[in-house]
């Protein structure tokens, strides 16, 4: 046999909890414009060191 499921009790323990903290839209916004930032950041940074230009060595044993 199954036990009667009670409608308010189980409202009751699915209602959200007052005291809990929860990031939101705003944490969201600002964990996305981090991840944008950072790929920004890797971009311009990829893009400079092609520029970059040097003159290696054929031998390193020899000066």
């Amino acid at each position: 046999m199954s036990t009667p499921v009670n409608p308010t009790h189980l409202a009751a323990d699915l209602a959200l909890d007052q005291a809990k903290v929860t990031p939101g839209l705003l944490g969201f916004v600002v964990f996305a414009a981090l991840g944008v930032a950072t790929w920004f950041l890797l971009k311009s940074m990829n893009s400079r060191f092609k520029k970059i230009d040097f003159a290696e060595d054929t031998e390193p044993g020899k000066e």
